[in-house]
């Protein structure tokens, strides 16, 4: 299953939207206003929302200033988040996050709303920045 954000312009240097993703304990703010947990240890940080199991995310990959993926911490859900950063100019930036994971039918079917609701938030959050 695959989720793909909306583009979005980010009124920051990709270098700088880069660095504040690549602290993850800047995934805080991203999140939808329902958090009730966010724990940052190491390389990835454990959150939860209110009505849904938390979920734990692991920094895979950073290349920098153009992509970060964080991965699944628990290998019985496989999935991928992806941050992909272009630049504009020198103060602006593209980004887009992508959501990648394999999912039997039925947990497809019952993760499909809420987690593109969740991609939603945190694009819309991070245009704010």
């Amino acid at each position: 299953m695959n989720i793909s954000g909306n583009k979005i312009i980010v009124k920051k240097a990709q270098k700088e939207l880069f660095d504040f993703l690549s602290d993850l304990k800047n995934f805080e703010k991203l999140m939808p206003e329902s958090i009730q947990k966010f724990e940052v240890e190491g390389d990835s940080f454990l959150f939860g929302l209110k009505g849904m199991p938390e979920i734990s995310l692991v920094l895979k990959e950073k290349i920098p200033f153009s992509n970060i993926t964080l991965g699944a911490a628990s290998s019985k859900l496989d999935f991928q988040l992806v941050a992909d950063i272009t630049a504009i100019d020198a103060n602006s930036c593209e980004a887009q996050l992508n959501f990648n994971g394999e999912f039997n039918a039925m947990m497809a079917m019952m993760v499909k709303k809420p987690l593109t609701t969740f991609m939603e938030t945190l694009t819309e959050n991070m245009e704010k920045l």
